[in-house]
């Protein structure tokens, strides 16, 4: 089993920052991709960027140039560095496990709320 805690989240003016955590506990593979999604009221659940083991990044385009995916493998620890925040940016931000021939092995976080509001 693997366990994902993130943290982060809060409440940021348009235009400001925010540096979200993901720690993963567990039975870790060595080869994985850990990421980052975000799911809007009403809206389904998007991808927001990927990193792999050997650190490979994939963005969305919504976010490229603003925000920036990293990780520690020695700490199992991901992050995702937001910057110059948009109202649209507000969402539950989830951070995801996954082995990239596994399909069992894909785990979740409980998500932490990010909100952009003046």
């Amino acid at each position: 089993q693997v366990q994902l805690v993130e943290s982060g989240g809060g409440l940021v003016q348009p235009g400001g920052s925010l540096r979200l955590s993901c720690a993963a506990s567990g039975s870790i593979f060595r080869i994985n991709t850990m990421g980052w999604y975000r799911q809007a009221p009403g809206k389904e659940r998007e991808l927001v960027a990927v990193i792999t083991n050997s650190g490979s990044t994939n963005y969305a385009d919504s976010v490229k140039g603003r925000f920036t995916i990293s990780r520690d493998n020695a700490k199992n620890t991901v992050y995702l560095q937001m910057n110059s925040l948009k109202p649209e940016d507000t969402a539950v931000y989830y951070c995801n496990l996954r082995h990239p021939s596994l399909r069992s092995y894909d785990y979740w976080g409980q998500g932490t709320q990010v909100t952009v509001s003046s």
